[in-house]
């Protein structure tokens, strides 16, 4: 016996009967969107009970079942999962390590989980303070290979040793540091990102002259921009009278990262938006001088001519040449490097190991 879903003028999404539906309460074409999702992915799709029971719960007191999962090997599968999920209408969940405390990584939804395949990052360049993620990542990944170069992410939360940057960048995590290196939101310079309707943007501070010809160029992206334009010129008064001047505000729409004085950054007006504008892919992050250690002139002229790799994650092996991704910068010597390395199964795991 199958409860029946219904559908809300006010959402386009086939919604579940309960937060503690049973296994029986299957979502609509459930059976048909896994066969393809299985035709499609080369990384994990799992719909069976025992997986949907695992990612039903994060570290909160919630509980929802998920239609299904996804664990995607690269950017080619979590466009095809977007693909096939808009065409069932099937709501969409970013997840990482799922620390969340309050419900954000479960949902009656399709379920990417992006923490066991894309979680790779490119060299960090110590002259821009800055380096390219995927938002599988765990945090200590990455602050350990920005060590080499006197640097560090500035946000440290609780669950640095497992949080991934796809999921602190959803939440705008913080730690006990926050008041002295900033936020995420602070520390977030671009993302690349994926829309529901498959629509491929890369964001970040804008200028009046680059936002005058995003619109001007039309399309789906112009009318994305103008839009966002068009709050920000109806509500500019307001936030910036309104909006609360705290340290540690998390809560809401960054609306106050649109205004001019702010750079109309897209970018860090989507931190702590949970996933539900767009599918973050990839990231590129500041870094700032790490308490732990002081400059050195002697790496930084040793990292200045270190070559650029032609992609931003070929410093690290590919999942199907290695069991092991080492975490690594492209300087010309390793030998006082110490790389981190992160053990993970091989993408060609089924949903039943």
């Amino acid at each position: 016996m199958s409860t029946s879903s219904t559908l809300t003028p006010t959402s386009p999404f086939v919604l579940l009967p309960s937060s503690h539906a049973r296994v029986l309460d299957q979502f609509p074409g459930a059976d048909e969107l896994e066969k393809r999702l299985r035709q499609k992915i080369r990384g994990e799709v799992r719909f069976d009970p025992a997986s949907k029971a695992l990612y039903a719960t994060d570290a909160s007191n919630y509980r929802h079942i998920p239609i299904g999962l996804v664990i995607p090997l690269d950017e080619a599968d979590v466009i095809a999962t977007v693909e096939l999920c808009r065409a069932f209408n099937a709501p969409l969940l970013s997840r990482g390590a799922g620390t969340s405390l309050a419900g954000q990584g479960c949902n009656a939804a399709v379920i990417l989980d992006f923490s066991k395949y894309m979680n790779k990052m490119g060299p960090v360049d110590p002259v821009t303070r800055t380096v390219r993620v995927q938002p599988g990542i765990v945090l200590d990944r990455v602050r350990e290979a920005a060590e080499d170069f006197a640097l560090t992410y500035a946000p440290d939360p609780a669950t640095h040793s497992r949080c991934t940057l796809g999921g602190m960048i959803g939440n705008n995590s913080c730690g006990v540091h926050a008041l002295m290196g900033g936020k995420t939101v602070d520390n977030t310079h671009s993302l690349d990102l994926l829309l529901y309707d498959g629509t491929r943007m890369t964001v970040g501070a804008t200028t009046e002259d680059e936002l005058t010809a995003h619109i001007a160029a039309g399309g789906r992206t112009g009318e994305i921009y103008a839009e966002l334009k068009r709050i920000r010129d109806a509500y500019a008064d307001l936030v910036r009278a309104r909006f609360p001047n705290i340290p540690r505000r998390v809560s809401g729409f960054n609306l106050d990262e649109l205004l001019p004085e702010n750079g109309f950054n897209v970018a860090r007006a989507l931190v702590g938006s949970e996933g539900t504008c767009a599918v973050i892919l990839g990231a590129t992050l500041n870094l700032v001088q790490s308490p732990s250690s002081a400059p050195s002139s002697a790496s930084a002229s040793q990292t200045s001519s270190s070559p650029q790799t032609t992609s931003p994650w070929s410093s690290l092996t590919s999942p199907s040449a290695s069991k092991a991704w080492t975490v690594s910068c492209s300087t010309p010597s390793a030998a006082n490097r110490r790389p981190s390395k992160i053990s993970r199964s091989s993408p060609k795991a089924v949903a039943s190991s």
